[in-house]
């Protein structure tokens, strides 16, 4: 009775002490496919250089539902890592504005207002006033992230929020004007990107422009005839070790007359002194996005979305930085990106297996039929990265529209937006924060089954938990059979 004793209170002391050590030591596995709940080495950069506290207030409120729940469970974690590696250095706090309205009249006055989301509770739909945004202060200075949006890339939102405030000089980007290129008012959720690390401004090329201040400079879309002095100011740069990046149109295309033509600016020649040569010609491809149809029916006209295969929906994207988290970009009017040169080449975005390029000048006619036998090519490069020994980087991409807003709602697909800031990113900074912008939960889609294998599915998920039923019940029905046999055997000998 003793020993029990002994053992019980034993086995109690040890617990207790594990959990106390538990309390200053602890780890945990990440078995996620990208290492979510991994902190990257930048992040640990910037923590680890901190010369002054960072204060984080959370204005999260309570009893949220489930899935919002789970966001201000993970950014508590991952302040609670930004502490220890911090080595103290950053602080936060979690408030509840819902709890006292002096919260909710300091959180408004932060900056962060209210959000109305929609909470079910026994089988009635109500509206729930939520706070769900957070403050980073160091110093005098403060950012303000006024919705936390789940599921979204929060290692890198925090830790470029903190960058932003610590850093004290930021580098200079120059988008190219002058020549009917996109304007950052187009590209505004690039400049809302960008502007977080560097400091971004738009560039006039003349005579007194001091190209030599910007890390990288970005060509988007010029529509007009560039001068020879011009490129011959940006050769210059580039073999100085300046970065380019270009997103430029060699195909003019107008679904209004139905007509795709060579477009010319002097860009494309200049690219073929480096070897990098954008075709006169437009990929198609089977996985493609879509344009609204009018159509009449009686007195009755309505819009029908009807795919248009030289829009690419490109799922494609070779392992690189610049592409890492990227799951669909979808470009119009594409040209196909070849090298030349002497230097070395990297692809960044590629057509699907199922896709084709077709010479200008071409009709398009939106109610074509598709086959087949229109998609006989497959991993058209329509991007990529060149590295010239003794020069800066270029990154080409043969469409000079992704990235650019359009009609009043002026919005672009997130990925559009993070493909050119992402080049910029890698070209211009060397903190490796560029690895944490799409650093989320993946998407996991369900692979489209033919008929033949879902039929086979659908049978074998049917039949074989039968079989299985049916093999144990003949062995135990066997197995049971031999016992009585033997026990026989062994009354009669």
């Amino acid at each position: 009775m003793k020993q029990i004793t002994s053992k019980i209170i034993l086995s109690v002391l040890l617990f207790i002490a594990i959990n106390y050590v538990s309390r200053w030591l602890s780890f945990r596995i990440d078995l996620t496919q990208n290492k979510e709940f991994t902190l990257s080495k930048a992040t640990r950069d910037i923590l680890s250089n901190l010369d002054d506290k960072v204060m984080v207030k959370a204005y999260f409120s309570d009893d949220l539902p489930v899935d919002i729940a789970k966001t201000s469970e993970a950014l508590n974690d991952l302040l609670s890592e930004f502490k220890n590696i911090s080595q103290g250095k950053v602080e936060y706090e979690f408030i509840s504005p819902n709890a006292d309205p002096k919260k909710e009249e300091e959180a408004m006055k932060e900056g962060i207002q209210p959000v109305m989301i929609n909470v079910r509770e026994k089988d009635q739909s109500k509206q729930l006033k939520a706070f769900l945004g957070l403050t980073i202060q160091y110093k005098e200075k403060k950012e303000v992230v006024p919705v936390v949006q789940p599921g979204t890339a929060m290692e890198y939102a925090m830790a470029t929020g903190i960058k932003k405030l610590t850093v004290s000089n930021k580098p200079r980007i120059g988008f190219i004007q002058g020549h009917g290129e996109a304007s950052l008012q187009e590209m505004a959720q690039v400049y809302q990107s960008l502007d977080i690390l560097y400091d971004v401004e738009s560039v006039y090329l003349t005579d007194s422009t001091d190209l030599k201040k910007y890390r990288t400079l970005a060509w988007v879309r010029p529509q007009d005839s560039i001068p020879a002095q011009h490129v011959l100011m940006v050769d210059e740069y580039l073999k100085k070790g300046g970065n380019l990046l270009v997103a430029a149109n060699s195909v003019q295309a107008d679904l209004q007359q139905g007509l795709a033509m060579m477009a010319s600016t002097g860009l494309e020649a200049w690219l073929l002194t480096h070897g990098i040569v954008v075709d006169s010609a437009l990929v198609r491809d089977a996985a493609c996005g879509s344009v609204q149809v009018q159509q009449q029916a009686g007195f009755f006209s309505f819009a029908t979305p009807v795919q248009l295969p030289y829009l690419p929906l490109v799922q494609n994207f070779p392992s690189h930085p610049v592409t890492k988290g990227l799951e669909r970009v979808i470009l119009q009017f594409v040209s196909p990106v070849r090298y030349m040169g002497t230097g070395s080449f990297t692809p960044l975005i590629l057509s699907s297996d199922k896709s084709a390029v077709e010479k200008v000048p071409l009709m398009i006619d939106i109610n074509k039929q598709w086959t087949q036998a229109d998609f006989q090519e497959s991993n058209i490069c329509m991007g990529g990265l060149v590295e010239e020994p003794g020069q800066g980087r270029i990154i080409v991409y043969g469409d000079g529209d992704f990235p650019v807003g359009r009609g009043r709602n002026q919005q672009v697909n997130e990925d559009n937006v993070s493909l050119l800031v992402n080049g910029i990113d890698w070209l211009s900074d060397d903190t490796g924060l560029i690895e944490l912008r799409t650093k989320a939960v993946a998407t996991r889609p369900i692979k489209e089954l033919d008929d033949a294998t879902r039929s086979m599915y659908k049978y074998l998920n049917f039949l074989l938990p039968i079989g299985l039923l049916l093999t144990y019940s003949f062995y135990r029905s066997a197995a049971s059979r031999r016992k009585r046999q033997q026990r026989m055997d062994q009354r009669f000998s």
